[in-house]
């Protein structure tokens, strides 16, 4: 349940209070992303005074490589909350409307509207978003924006109408949004260093700028992306995921590459794009998963047999990388996968 000092919102007789954040909390503990964020109320990341970038309860980024066993509840946020997907790929669902994002997606929300990410575990990648709180606590309430964003009345309405009215929550972003997202990231990664707050309220006036023409511009087009060379890569990273078979071939860069029918910068540039990592690193990730799946599914099976399947080349690297990743050893894993573990 919300405390008493959290926002609430009132509905046809429904009340409902703001996301709890569990999931997010949770894989930032089990490191499984690393999570960079400024933050009013419950939300994660670095707290915010109630006067400093006022109207924002949340803004930052985070970044998860290699499989993901987590994905958001449905949920509600107080404010407007507005997304950015830098690299990988996830799902989206907003009531109950079902969308795929993709690199330099992003998405818009509108205060206490329900909506999830994952389905139910999102994949990886890095993901931009902020949430502003325009002072909707009821259906018919106006949007008051916050003094700081720098429109005149007219553009600033036209936003509010845009934002309000639309039904479509999935946008393609201009490459000005993107570096306004990302630039943001910066200023939260560098909090609370000099005249950050200022670099971030104008970088927000802009973000809101090029939000309001993109959504003036959007139009419907043709889906290139199926016959695309991104989505030869896309499917060749689908199978090291899917089949131990694929990832444990002996692959290099240059093949990996050639699999695909492009060069080696093309390739890594696309793979990073699409799973927020280079292709030898995701390779390990997929390599990792399987031979985790393996301990846990065949606990009579020698460790050293499952790394040597999986494509590592000694148990000692093995070691390694596996307690990089789970933070134990590969022994400690399969004793607390268990039944006996698990009690």
């Amino acid at each position: 349940m919300p405390s008493p000092s959290e926002p609430i919102y009132s509905e046809e007789g429904s009340r409902f209070g703001v996301d709890s954040c569990a999931p997010q909390f949770a894989a930032m503990r089990d490191g499984r992303i690393r999570l960079c964020a400024l933050t009013k109320g419950h939300y994660p990341g670095i707290k915010l005074s109630p006067k400093q970038l006022p109207g924002i309860t949340s803004i930052g980024y985070f970044s998860g490589v290699g499989a993901q066993n987590w994905g958001t509840e449905s949920h509600r946020n107080e404010g407007l909350e507005i997304t950015f997907l830098e690299t990988g790929s996830m799902a989206f669902s907003v009531e109950s409307k079902n969308y795929e994002l993709r690199p330099g997606h992003f998405t818009t929300t509108r205060p206490w509207q329900l909506h999830k990410l994952g389905a139910p575990d999102i994949g990886p990648g890095k993901l931009h978003w902020l949430i502003l709180d325009v002072g909707v606590r009821r259906p018919n309430q106006e949007w008051r924006w916050p003094r700081w964003l720098a429109m005149t009345d007219d553009d600033r309405n036209e936003l509010s109408r845009k934002l309000r009215y639309t039904e479509n929550p999935v946008w393609d972003a201009s490459p000005a949004i993107g570096e306004a997202f990302r630039s943001l990231g910066e200023c939260a990664a560098r909090w609370p260093a000099p005249q950050l707050e200022s670099r971030m309220i104008a970088l927000l006036n802009r973000l809101f700028l090029e939000v309001l023409v993109a959504l003036g511009e959007q139009q419907t087009h043709q889906n290139e992306h199926l016959t695309s060379r991104r989505r030869t890569v896309e499917l060749f990273l689908r199978d090291l995921a899917a089949n131990a078979a694929s990832s444990r071939k002996l692959w290099t860069l240059p093949q990996m590459a050639a699999q695909c029918g492009m060069g080696v910068t093309a390739f890594s540039a696309c793979c990073r794009s699409l799973v927020n990592a280079g292709g030898i690193d995701y390779l390990n990730q997929c390599r990792l998963e399987h031979a985790a799946r393996e301990i846990r599914e065949n606990p009579e099976r020698p460790i050293t047999r499952i790394a040597l399947d999986c494509g590592f080349n000694s148990s000692q690297y093995f070691a390694t990388v596996f307690g990089r990743r789970f933070k134990m050893t590969p022994s400690a894993y399969r004793k607390r996968e268990s039944p006996h573990g698990r009690r």
